[in-house]
């Protein structure tokens, strides 16, 4: 399975940094630089084949990809000659005018963007569907006895939550998504408690392990059975599905969360009472962490969530207004990295990012071939949005640094001296390595718990 997943992952890569070099490729023959070789993956090619004076490669490495224009190189070869500067050659790359170097370089993630939109109306168009939870709540300190902002905000155990900061909130996964992307911001939330409209303000505070915003609340599921891992320890218990759990080593149930409760002193086995058809009824269940966070192998209440499939120009205003929503809390989210967060967990690498996909679409194809289909569609969208952004930052061997270059040499009417380009390419190099050796390390202590 592992192997089917990075095979997935790997994928699904390939398609994000093909679309990328694809925005490269076709902006820079529009201005006319020539470009010698467009290649997906790394490494040695495998496979090639000259085409128009191109050289189309399959690298050996199937992750990432370039589109290597001509004289690209020739400001590090300047600097290596000592030169004052570059010689502009017709169809080189910097013998472009410095606007036509910002269209190429923009390009790019221009095209991902372009993309996570074009995938977002296509998964809106056809419509989908997928288990969620209830927008009810539980209080996590009712689990651990802590204290958290949902407490401290005046929010209860049994509150639906159906507005936070002005968003409507149905489901559980809505009010996740705007918590997640507001760590401490003052938030009005609206709760129904009981029939009351509520409203209350909560700050959330930041997860240092994800960058998210979190205020201490689960979701409500009533211990009713719906389902069962087959041949688990549930199951071998005798439980069946419409079975209600009401008590678990002697304490009273209303939730699941209820149960984590009872089973945080775990001895190997549970005590279950539990109701079948009005009539109540005893067992032991043999605990197994394999078999689930609770250890009983048992699935819990969900939500079917259906967005029926929209007419084409209501798909791809959906599919542009969430490209939008995600490029703007991607941007937000670059200021995470200067606050005090765990790096090694909340940043993700090459390596995290290909187990993702492959794990996401893998669980999506063990329900159904569609449901894997959209569920690898939709992470693609979102990776390739975080992929426009980060090379549009202004580093030098990034998409943006590029830019920022291209755009002094139109403020000063000359090139930038190869020396100062090379300042410029250290200092960014340094700190693209600082990054990756935290993602680097942060994904090997990701895959070591997986």
């Amino acid at each position: 399975m592992l192997i089917v997943k990075i095979a997935l992952g790997l994928f699904g890569l390939g398609i994000v940094v093909f679309v990328h070099e694809l925005g490269h490729f076709i902006a820079a023959r529009l201005v006319g630089i020539d470009v010698e070789a467009f290649s997906i993956g790394w490494g040695s090619p495998i496979l090639k084949k000259k085409v128009g004076g191109v050289e189309y490669r399959l690298g050996m490495f199937p992750v990432g990809g370039y589109c290597k224009m001509r004289g690209e190189n020739e400001f590090q070869e300047a600097w290596e000659n000592n030169a004052s500067g570059v010689e502009p050659v017709k169809g080189t790359f910097f013998g472009a005018s410095p606007l036509g170097r910002i269209l190429v370089s923009f390009a790019g993630p221009f095209f991902n963007i372009v993309f996570a939109a074009l995938v977002l109306s296509i998964i809106w168009g056809v419509g989908f569907e997928f288990q969620t939870l209830d927008n009810r709540i539980v209080l996590l300190s009712e689990l651990n006895a802590d204290t958290y902002p949902a407490d401290e905000a005046g929010i209860k155990t049994g509150d639906r939550i159906v507005e936070i900061n002005g968003h409507k909130v149905n489901y559980f996964h809505e009010l996740r998504k705007n918590i997640a992307i507001n760590p401490e911001k003052l938030l009005p939330i609206t709760v129904d408690r009981e029939g009351e409209t509520i409203t209350l303000y909560v700050r959330p505070d930041l997860d240092r392990s994800s960058g998210a915003g979190i205020i201490g609340v689960s979701f409500w599921a009533d211990p009713v059975v719906t389902g069962l891992v087959p041949d688990g320890n549930a199951a071998i218990a005798g439980l069946l599905p419409g079975d209600r759990i009401t008590r678990v080593n002697g304490e009273t149930i209303i939730n699941t969360v209820g149960i984590m409760r009872a089973l945080e002193a775990n001895s190997g086995t549970a005590a279950i009472d539990y109701v079948r058809d009005g009539v109540e009824h005893k067992t032991e269940i043999v605990l197994s962490r394999s078999e689930g966070g609770d250890g009983l192998g048992i699935i819990w209440p969900s939500v079917q969530y259906r967005a029926p499939a929209l007419s084409p120009p209501a798909a791809v205003a959906k599919g542009v207004s969430e490209s939008w929503e995600t490029l703007v809390i991607s941007l937000k989210s670059l200021g995470l990295l200067f606050k005090d967060i765990d790096h090694t967990k909340a940043v993700s690498g090459p390596v995290r990012i290909t187990y993702m996909v492959g794990d996401i679409a893998a669980e999506g194809f063990g329900q159904s071939f569609g449901a894997g289909l959209r569920d690898m569609m939709n992470f693609l969208a979102l990776i390739s949005i975080a992929l426009c952004v980060m090379n549009m930052l202004p580093l030098p061997i990034l998409d943006g640094g590029l830019i920022v270059l291209s755009i002094v040499e139109m403020i000063r009417r000359k090139p930038i001296h190869p020396k100062a380009l090379r300042v410029f390419q250290t200092v960014g190099v340094a700190l693209i390595f600082g990054l990756m050796i935290f993602a680097v390390f942060g994904d090997i202590q990701y895959l070591a718990r997986r």
